[in-house]
């Protein structure tokens, strides 16, 4: 929903499409952009030609759960499947090629690597997966620019950092 607000707020307009699993999530997403198609279902399982309908995708905004990454799970075993929501973002590309796609994500993204047996990173391996995805977008013709922001530096009430990802084609 921020990042919707913040995408309005530049553009004058509620995004087009917006996608998640989590039906309170939809139902907020709803209230406050009742202009935006809503797809309350999995990335994976949406066909980006078909959700677009041809039409040219100028921005695309994935903002894939962080908890799996974050340093606030300490040192609980992480979900490989959440950790891989970011490769959709390659789906997304390779089907519908925006002009511009911006992933938003905690610092920590830039580590994203193999787990081992007890579900945990890979010290040894680290940021391993975030080179090939980077690669991935690379191969399709996207340039990537990426920055760490603290909130607080833009006004929010918190010193929450952010990586965020650029990638123009």
């Amino acid at each position: 929903g921020g990042a919707s607000l913040g995408i309005e707020m530049a553009l004058g307009r509620s995004p087009d499409i917006a996608i998640n699993h989590d039906a309170e999530a939809i139902a907020m997403h709803m209230a406050n952009h009742p202009a935006t198609h809503h797809f309350c279902e999995s990335v994976w399982d949406v066909s980006p030609k078909k959700v677009t309908g041809g039409r040219p995708v100028g921005l695309a905004w994935f903002s894939p759960d962080c908890k799996h990454f974050s340093k606030a799970k300490g040192g609980k075993p992480v979900s490989k499947r959440v950790r891989s929501l970011a490769s959709v973002i390659i789906k997304y590309a390779r089907d519908v090629r925006p002009r511009v796609i911006c992933l938003e994500n905690v610092p920590e993204f830039l580590t994203w690597g193999p787990l081992g047996p007890a579900a945990m990173p890979i010290k040894a391996r680290e940021g391993e997966y975030f080179a090939q995805w980077a690669a991935g977008l690379e191969r399709l013709g996207y340039v990537i620019e990426k920055k760490i922001l603290t909130a607080c530096d833009f006004g929010a009430p918190t010193s929450r950092k952010r990586i965020f990802v650029v990638a123009r084609r």
